[in-house]
């Protein structure tokens, strides 16, 4: 292993690297391969500003060598995090970062502490037999999907930039390598608590514990049981980001254990993508065969992974270890309600409903049983609903081969907004802005990510970046970028 040259733009980094710091033995100190021929092609600039970095400066070639790996930021410590995870319901007792390194972290311009990770930058000590390199078109979709979930409101890991590395990686055939350079309020998973549970190193899992008390859970330090507050405190926040998911139709395609973050952000970004027409049994991922992390499952499998980190956390709740059991069992089954509670209140909104009634829960999940099975796209229909609020039907009507089951549903809805002293404009601009008219189009996106791996035109990805970091704005001149797929195009499969 070389040692990286520093280089003096590294100083605008202000690194403050607490978890490596803190956390020794929970990684493997590391440095990023180098490449050849470091080429920054999409860089963002406006979270460049929000970090504290100079844009302007990073922006740059030297910016492209940072963000390859080639050169090591002043202050950086480098280093490939541990973990284990469940994988489609089987436990691999490690893991780790096997093409990823954190370079350190900064605090925002807001005070907050954010990693700074570079992904696909080569093989570490957790590769297994992997290359440790990332190939164009995933780092592509992971910049486009993580800033389009941002621009929703959705909490979410964010990139920085992308860079071609000069080099091909290997897949089924030859394909551009790149480095994603990843911003999150930290990388640690429900899989890093189970990596040191499992070795039955219940010290390392305290330690842990106390660290993400601390980085994330201030209020915490001083609760009378501050793990079983742990506990309450991601289960709620894991509720929050399922239900926000569920509501724009996003589909993560591998909630694996690993991939679940502490911090409640939406983390790796795989075979993920949107649904089209309303089917709650829509699967992208062409190896999620069972249909495991189905959009409809997405609830249910987050419950089962929190109870996993529950398992971890039992020997520090009590030490009765059956009341422990018992409290934490108690925490994960709350789940199912909190879920119901965060869903309810995102699909109040959507339903343009401002004030609370105990059948809203019937009239929120009679609207999706009446676009179910009728081929209604599920972004269009809600988008909609603010013209049929301000009595324009047609909209929403054309969506339907037959009307007849929105028809009647609309009848509830109608009487229901009538009890509310709102102005229709007033209510159908509330709408719109909590149900987009933009996200990223499967279709769009191949279409974007096909451009830029196969003939080097990234103008198809920036424009669709820019359409989607506003989708709540009608954007009339982009209006086809509103639209399902043609017909023919439906069925669609990531990897």
């Amino acid at each position: 292993m070389n040692d990286v040259p520093n280089h003096p733009i590294a100083a605008r980094f202000a690194f403050e690297n607490t978890y490596a710091r803190e956390l020794e033995g929970f990684y493997a100190t590391w440095k990023a391969t180098q490449v050849a021929r470091p080429t920054l092609v999409q860089f963002n600039r406006a979270l460049a500003e929000e970090l504290g970095l100079d844009g302007g400066a990073l922006d740059s070639e030297e910016g492209a060598r940072i963000f390859a790996g080639n050169e090591t930021p002043e202050g950086a410590m480098p280093l490939a995090q541990a973990y284990a995870g469940h994988q489609f319901g089987g436990f691999s007792r490690q893991l780790g970062d096997g093409r990823a390194l954190l370079l350190g972290e900064v605090i925002d311009r807001n005070g907050r502490r954010r990693d700074i990770q570079l992904k696909g930058s080569g093989p570490t000590p957790f590769s297994r037999a992997g290359d440790g390199r990332a190939a164009l078109g995933p780092v592509l979709r992971e910049y486009l999907i993580g800033e389009a979930m941002y621009a929703l409101g959705i909490p979410t890991t964010r990139a920085l930039a992308a860079v071609l590395t000069g080099e091909p990686v290997y897949r089924e055939t030859a394909l551009p390598g790149a480095v994603l350079t990843r911003v999150a309020a930290s990388h640690i998973r429900v899989g890093t608590f189970q990596f040191f549970a499992a070795r039955g190193e219940p010290d390392k899992v305290r330690r842990l514990a106390d660290y993400v008390i601390d980085r994330h859970y201030r209020e915490l330090k001083d609760h009378a049981n501050p793990y079983l507050g742990l506990m309450e405190r991601v289960c709620d926040r894991q509720a929050a980001l399922v239900a926000s998911w569920m509501q724009v139709g996003f589909i993560h395609g591998v909630m694996n254990t690993d991939n679940m973050a502490i911090s409640g952000e939406t983390i790796d970004y795989g075979p993920c993508a949107f649904m089209d027409h309303y089917d709650p049994a829509t699967v992208f991922s062409s190896i999620d065969t069972q249909g495991r992390y189905a959009y409809a499952n997405q609830p249910g499998i987050a419950q089962w992974n929190l109870a996993r980190l529950a398992e971890t956390l039992v020997p520090l709740i009590d030490a009765d270890e059956k009341r422990a059991i018992a409290r934490a069992t108690e925490v994960v089954n709350a789940f199912s309600e909190q879920y119901e509670r965060h869903w309810l209140k995102g699909m109040r909104a959507k339903l343009g409903l401002t004030s609370e009634d105990e059948a809203d829960l019937n009239l929120a999940q009679g609207f999706l049983t009446a676009i179910e099975g009728k081929k209604v796209d599920y972004t269009l229909a809600f988008r909609c609903l603010a013209d049929a609020a301000l009595g324009r039907e047609e909209p929403i009507r054309a969506l339907f081969a037959d009307a007849s089951a929105y028809d009647l549903w609309s009848g509830h809805w109608r009487a229901r907004l009538a009890r509310e002293a709102v102005a229709p404009l007033a209510r159908a601009q509330t709408m719109r802005r909590a149900n987009p008219a933009f996200i990223p189009r499967n279709h769009r996106v191949e279409e974007a990510l096909s451009a830029a791996v196969e003939r080097g035109d990234y103008t198809p990805f920036t424009t669709l970046l820019n359409v989607v970091s506003r989708p709540f704005d009608d954007q009339p001149e982009f209006a086809a970028f509103a639209q399902p797929p043609p017909e023919g195009q439906e069925r669609y499969q990531t990897f």
